[in-house]
């Protein structure tokens, strides 16, 4: 399988600390990919170094076969401020555009401005939260990416504004069949659009695959407190929390759990991400998922 992004040991420092360390990926091209952390996890220095704006410490980074180009044509970027020029107008970024970018589609950037019913000659520092990141995805797909790279694009925008902005990205993900990488601590936005998932916790790599495969190796287990915890080939703990009588736990295995001391029930994304947060962010004492809710 084709990859859009391939990594291998790959380390970013910033003097004595650490931005993202020892990080080996294989994302696979045509992917809706879900970048998932807490905040200073790595996620926007994983997506910098991926679009060339940062150069790695150690390690190696493939993007789209090759190494990674700032300015390449072939990557679309959309950073955390969803980036425009506040004194230009609307048609006036699709002229920049259209300017800088050879395969810059007109058709296309004008239909979705027309769509989402942005006025060409207002200035773009008079639209709103969620118009300016429409404005930003659509000079990103307008070039037409075999790679669109979006930083926390709807982490300020009002849930009205996220819903019409995730709802684009389907929309142009499916037409075009790009490879999307997008980073959020939202994970019910992630599961709305993504099929791949990566979680970094603490500048690494946690977990990462397809959300349907992991979905169906995680597990809740609750019995009784004094119960032992589940052991075997292919089974982790992900996470665990305890009342004084019943124990409550978050697994990873490649088999059906057959111990008749637990009851297994599936988990959903929310979940799941979240017993590898909490899991990570609590040495040597114990909360339960409930209170991140």
């Amino acid at each position: 399988m084709t990859s859009a992004v391939s990594t291998s040991g790959l380390t970013k420092r910033y003097g004595r600390r650490t931005a993202l360390r020892d990080c080996t990926l294989d994302l696979p091209a045509g992917h809706v990919v879900g970048l998932v952390g807490p905040n200073g996890a790595g996620k926007s220095t994983l997506l910098q170094l991926t679009c060339g704006l940062l150069a790695p410490t150690d390690g190696t980074i493939a993007v789209l076969g090759g190494p990674p180009a700032n300015g390449s044509a072939r990557i679309g970027f959309v950073a955390q401020d969803t980036p425009v020029y506040v004194g230009l107008t609307v048609a006036e970024h699709l002229r920049m555009g259209a300017h800088l970018n050879p395969a810059w589609d007109r058709q296309l950037a004008e239909s979705r401005i027309a769509d989402l019913g942005l006025d060409p000659g207002q200035k773009a520092g008079r639209l709103s939260g969620g118009q300016r990141a429409q404005l930003a995805l659509t000079m990103a797909v307008a070039k037409h990416p075999e790679l669109l790279l979006l930083d926390e694009p709807v982490a300020a925008l009002d849930p009205l504004a996220r819903r019409e902005f995730l709802q684009g990205l389907m929309e142009f993900a499916a037409d075009q069949g790009v490879s999307v990488i997008m980073s959020s601590h939202l994970v019910a936005d992630l599961e709305r659009v993504c099929d791949y998932l990566v979680v970094l916790v603490g500048s690494r790599v946690r977990m990462t695959g397809e959300v349907d495969e992991l979905l169906g190796t995680h597990h809740r287990l609750t019995g009784a407190r004094r119960a032992e915890v589940p052991a075997g080939p292919g089974v982790e703990v992900v996470y665990a929390s305890h009342t004084d009588v019943q124990s409550s736990l978050i697994v990873r295995s490649s088999a059906p759990i057959d111990d008749p001391a637990w009851t297994a029930d599936p988990v959903d994304l929310e979940d799941m991400v979240l017993a590898y947060l909490t899991e990570a962010g609590r040495p040597g004492r114990e909360r339960t998922l409930e209170s991140h809710r």
